[in-house]
């Protein structure tokens, strides 16, 4: 694509990367990251989480039976002891209660145990269910972002929202959420029964609980933002990678090899300092819980030991408590030491989130219309449009065309041609102004219309990993094989197809790049063929093939151009010469309008293009 200035923004699927300018942009700063919104991030991540509601009340339940068996363990414990009493005359055990209460133990644990192996079935389910939904969500909401959207955000990064930061949502989903609903189980059971067994204790268990507040608040503000962070330098460290990876051709012909190296090295050195500092921060609130509650139980253990020594409580309750003490505790702790997961995982939702609330391709259309209906008269009234504001790309760019005629728009490079095609299928959406097929204003007719009726052959072919029919079929799907064979017939691509191993069977690699530029391009004009449009778009479609194929397409243009409306946009101006109109662009402005022999004739902007392309002097 020869316009590739902010004067003259490309379309969409010419683009190998993303736009520079989006937010996950490789000079972005830490300093720059804010803290967003927790609580409406959790809010939406439990709605997801909610809509696998069987799964987790399952999950609930059997959280809950886990904790009361857990509770239920010191309180045994307790008991065993308790079956043992000594007085003057020494030692007594009740053997008789002491065997019960050991099966009832057994029993517990065994019954644990097998309802911690289904909780962790359920919690996978829940999470799996939970992020099948959420990533389905999002890829529908990438397939409908606006063009702009992906102009101006990293193709990179875009994908790493939906790969990392899903899948740090999954991690957390099953190891984190269980943990939370045991933790509010058991800390509630615990301090109830530590009160059941000496308030004494339990005033002096939950002295900590002061300091616990104060040590997680304040090592959550560091960390969070650290977490934040983390996740957008790898999104990216992504957006570098997939564009090295696309355009390894231009990194290797221009030797930037080095460069691209030591840039990757800059994000790596970023994202690997800011992941020290997450880990540390997150490392640290573990052994800080752990010492608080070591404190806590250092505290009941001295307490406990003066009631017992002054016989104000007996060694049954005093290690009753000391148990609940660490069960109420435990939890506190397993949270802080899953926090910095669950501080990624809520980074990573936030940046899904970011693409979910954006806004959709807005799609107005209400006339009911249909692509056969379309008859392929397009009017350009007084069309004015920017990709940034102040900046005008097209400044009141008028237009007639008839249907079925053959328009060539030619222009110096950002004149605004491949802006005309932008705004024609609605990529973008003009300013002001308005364009018309057959009458209807295009904000008028459904998109899904619109470009049903509109096939464009671009200069940079657009192919999937697929066969070779696959390909071709993308523009008609229910295509029959012999519309496909006669599609590519027309196109002159059946001729290197068949010479294949498999034919039209053939899987392409990525982006076909197993294939010549000339091979792509014939396979994106029989696609094109086969779609059987009313309005052609041709960007350059005949720039990247040798001067014989060229001849070849050129014979197959006429036909497919015959009877429907053709818009060219060229610079090899030999393609162009039997257009019935060729209008010339100049500063987002109309200069020249008429035929090849006319234009020449005034000895204007196209005679002047004319000759600095053949003659090799301007006049």
């Amino acid at each position: 694509m020869a316009e590739n200035k902010t004067t003259d923004r490309p379309m969409v699927e010419m683009r190998p990367g993303g736009g520079p300018g989006g937010p996950g942009g490789p000079r972005a700063r830490l300093n720059a990251e804010k803290p967003k919104d927790l609580k409406g991030t959790l809010s939406k991540l439990i709605r997801y989480i909610g809509k696998n509601s069987m799964l987790l009340i399952a999950l609930l339940v059997l959280v809950v039976l886990i904790a009361i068996l857990n509770l239920a363990g010191p309180a045994l414990q307790a008991e065993a002891i308790g079956a043992i009493t000594i007085d003057t005359e020494g030692a007594h055990v009740d053997f008789d209660k002491l065997y019960i209460v050991v099966i009832v133990m057994a029993a517990v644990y065994i019954v644990s145990s097998a309802l911690t192996y289904l909780q962790g079935v359920a919690a996978a389910r829940l999470s799996q269910n939970t992020v099948r939904t959420l990533r389905a969500d999002l890829f529908a909401k990438i397939s409908y972002l606006p063009i702009r959207y992906t102009d101006t955000h990293r193709h990179g990064d875009i994908m790493s929202r939906m790969t990392n930061d899903v899948e740090n949502i999954s991690n957390s989903v099953s190891q984190s959420i269980a943990s939370l609903f045991s933790a509010m189980i058991t800390l509630i059971g615990s301090f109830a029964m530590m009160l059941y067994y000496s308030p004494i204790l339990t005033l002096v268990a939950i002295v900590t609980i002061p300091l616990t507040i104060i040590v997680t608040t304040n090592l959550s503000k560091f960390m969070r933002k650290y977490f934040v962070a983390q996740q957008r330098i790898l999104g990216q460290l992504n957006g570098h990678i997939e564009e090295t990876v696309t355009g390894y051709k231009t990194v290797m012909a221009y030797s930037k090899e080095e460069s691209s190296v030591e840039e990757f090295r800059k994000i790596s050195s970023e994202y690997r300092k800011v992941g020290i500092k997450a880990n540390i921060w997150g490392g640290i609130m573990g052994p800080c819980m752990n010492m608080i509650g070591n404190l806590g139980y250092l505290l009941i253990a001295a307490v406990g030991g003066y009631l017992a020594a002054n016989a104000s409580l007996g060694i049954d309750a005093i290690q009753a408590v000391l148990q609940y003490s660490k069960q109420f505790t435990r939890p506190i702790n397993e949270i802080a030491n899953q926090y910095s997961q669950i501080l990624t995982a809520i980074a990573g939702a936030e940046r899904v989130f970011e693409i979910m609330e954006a806004g959709s391709e807005p799609d107005d259309g209400k006339n009911p219309i249909t692509p056969d209906e379309i008859n392929g008269n397009i009017v350009f009234d007084d069309i004015r449009f920017s990709y940034k504001e102040g900046e005008p790309v097209l400044k009141g760019f008028s237009l007639d065309v008839k249907q079925g005629q053959k328009i060539a728009i030619v222009g110096a490079t950002g004149s605004g041609k491949t802006t005309v095609v932008n705004l024609l299928t609605r990529f973008y959406d003009i300013d002001s102004g308005k364009i018309t097929i057959d009458g209807i204003d295009i904000m008028d007719i459904p998109k899904n219309t619109l470009r049903r009726a509109i096939a464009i052959v671009l200069q940079d072919t657009v192919l999937f990993s697929d066969t070779i029919a696959a390909n071709i079929r993308y523009g008609k799907l229910d295509a029959t094989d012999e519309e496909l064979r006669r599609a590519a017939a027309t196109a002159n691509a059946d001729v290197f197809v068949e010479r294949l191993p498999e034919g039209y069977n053939t899987v392409l690699a990525e982006s076909g790049s197993d294939l010549s530029q000339g091979q792509r391009q014939l396979l994106s004009i029989a696609r094109a063929v086969l779609a059987d449009p009313k309005i052609l778009i041709l960007d350059e479609a005949t720039s990247s093939v040798d001067t014989r194929t060229e001849m070849h397409i050129q014979s197959a243009m006429v036909a497919l151009m015959k009877g429907r409306t053709s818009l060219i946009i060229a610079h090899r101006l030999s393609t162009i010469r039997d257009a019935d109109k060729i209008v010339v662009l100049d500063g987002g402005v109309v200069a020249e309008v008429g035929s090849h022999e006319e234009l020449l004739a005034k000895k204007g902007a196209y005679y002047r293009l004319y000759q600095n392309q053949y003659a090799g002097f301007a006049t």
